[in-house]
């Protein structure tokens, strides 16, 4: 009798063809009279109560957003409030930690990495510039300059190193662009 007792007392839930069978299933031959009239005055007055239920919280909500509105409060805010709030949630969680740690530490030491290529390359550069075939090369270009200077007449024969001779030259252009004074010839050529 326990047994026939517990399986009219089940604690599991319906299971699909269990919810067809009953919905399938005609109860009302089984029904009084008297039974159906409660029934049908109780289904009248719950679709009755949820049709209220329904206006009341469709009232609130009208309340609600007048409530904001006079707060200034809008769709936009709370759009923004929702995502600070959802960010503030992600930064919070140890997966975002962890990535947040491990870029930075890698950040730190690209920048590292970065600064001791642009220290290697300023050294190669330095070195390239004490070498033998750029001293040649300046050489032979400072000996280009003087030559084209005695050729042309100028009186100027001091030589000068390298950087003179682009620095001369480099001011002699930016005034000959910016509209400065014009010069003879003989002046231009003239450092």
């Amino acid at each position: 009798m326990e047994a026939q007792a517990q399986g009219l007392l089940e604690t599991e839930p319906l299971q699909g063809r269990d919810e067809d069978a009953i919905a399938s299933a005609d109860f009302s031959s089984m029904l009084s009279e008297e039974e159906k009239e409660e029934l049908k005055a109780e289904l009248v007055q719950l679709e009755d109560e949820i049709t209220t239920l329904r206006q009341v919280l469709s009232a609130k909500e009208r309340h609600l957003v007048e409530i904001k509105q006079k707060l200034g409060m809008n769709l936009m805010n709370e759009l923004k409030q929702n995502f600070s709030r959802s960010w503030h949630d992600m930064q919070t969680t140890t997966a975002y930690k962890k990535t947040h740690e491990t870029l930075s530490h890698a950040g730190q030491k690209a920048t590292a990495a970065f600064s001791n290529v642009g220290t290697a390359i300023s050294k190669k550069f330095g070195d390239m510039r004490n070498s033998p075939t750029f001293k040649s090369f300046e050489e032979r270009v400072e000996t280009t300059v003087t030559s084209l200077k005695t050729k042309v007449g100028g009186t100027n024969h001091s030589g000068g190193s390298f950087e003179e001779v682009l620095n001369s030259t480099a001011h002699a252009s930016s005034q000959n662009a910016s509209g400065g004074s014009r010069q003879t010839p003989d002046e231009e050529l003239q450092c």
